[in-house]
């Protein structure tokens, strides 16, 4: 699959960078985002904010969340399946035709 601009971003707080459950989301993330050859970024903010976010970006287009960790006890494999299951539903939009590719892959490794 061409990657056109299209990434997985992770945003979280910067105090949060220290934090286990912060490792946990962006490996599951980096790991989706290679499994679709999607670029990856983490993005830190100076706010103080608990939850970590991670939204998939496609060029110019808005961002649109596709997970939120909410100060759980996070594990790596629980937010990979949480991200795939998100990327899954979100290559039916319309909108989002780019990513109907992504279905066989994302079931391939299901």
């Amino acid at each position: 699959m061409e990657n056109s601009n299209r990434k997985l971003m992770v945003y979280a707080s910067s105090f949060a960078c220290r934090e286990k459950r912060l490792k946990s989301v962006s490996s599951a993330t980096e790991k989706m985002a290679k499994m679709l050859n999607l670029d990856f970024e983490v993005v830190a903010f100076r706010e103080k904010f608990m939850p970590i976010y991670v939204y998939y970006k496609n060029g110019d287009d808005e961002a649109i969340p596709v997970y939120c960790d909410k100060c759980g006890k996070t594990d790596v494999q629980d937010v990979y399946m949480a991200l795939r299951n998100m990327m899954f539903v979100l290559s039916f939009h319309p909108k989002h035709s780019a990513l109907r590719q992504i279905r066989k892959e994302v079931m391939r490794f299901s």
